[in-house]
């Protein structure tokens, strides 16, 4: 059975690997997204790609193979069924359940888990808007744009919130960007970098920043 800082760094890959250009996971990105040092994140790295859970390439980075990905998705099944189940069944703040879920990630058994799963009525989605794996590891494909990007005049609904900070996320809910919300983009102002919404139903308007935007996934 995997080690639970094993399944961090599998799952670390996987994650910057959706974002990073060819596929490859830097190395310097790894180390700074697990606050590991490059010379720590290199060896761990060179003993997984013995394990053959991943492909190393040196001064190009670093892959999953097949295994390390089937791997990475049942850790991240669990991160976020936990994260639906503390959120759902016990009323903890979205913004809070991150660092408890990524406890429970490695110490949840494959039965507690498809029980919590049950309970919550099969997710498809954590309380973030991230797409849940499916039990034999099958991802639906996510298909969004950025809020920043949105065209005046567009209706859309907010489908993830990518900054996942207790602080950004407490913010979030505050005034109301939370996944599912229906927005209308009223007005973009490319030289103050700002767009301005208003949610569907209401007459309540809210000013963003570009860069406040641009951490909104939306469909």
């Amino acid at each position: 059975m995997p080690t639970s800082t094993v399944e961090d760094y599998i799952k670390q890959v996987y994650l910057i690997q959706q974002d990073a250009r060819g596929g490859v996971a830097p190395m310097g990105r790894i180390s700074e997204a697990l606050g590991i040092t490059p010379g720590t994140t290199t060896t761990m790295i060179k003993a997984l790609a013995d394990d053959h859970l991943v492909v190393y390439e040196p001064r190009v980075g670093v892959r999953l193979t097949d295994t390390g990905e089937q791997l990475a998705l049942k850790v991240l099944r669990r991160h976020r069924i936990a994260e639906a189940f503390l959120v759902k069944v016990l009323g903890m703040d979205w913004s809070e359940v991150h660092e408890d879920a990524e406890r429970l990630e490695h110490a949840i058994s494959d039965k507690v888990l498809d029980r919590m799963d049950a309970l919550l009525n099969r997710p498809t989605h954590d309380p973030h808007g991230d797409p849940i794996p499916a039990n034999d590891g099958a991802m639906s494909p996510v298909s969004t744009t950025c809020l920043a990007t949105a065209t005046e005049g567009a209706r859309i609904t907010i489908a993830r919130i990518n900054d996942q900070s207790p602080r950004f996320l407490s913010y979030a809910r505050s005034v109301g960007l939370i996944p599912g919300a229906v927005l209308q983009v009223m007005e973009r102002c490319d030289p103050a970098e700002s767009i301005t919404v208003r949610f569907d139903g209401s007459r309540k308007t809210l000013s963003l920043s570009a860069r406040v935007a641009g951490k909104i996934d939306v469909r």
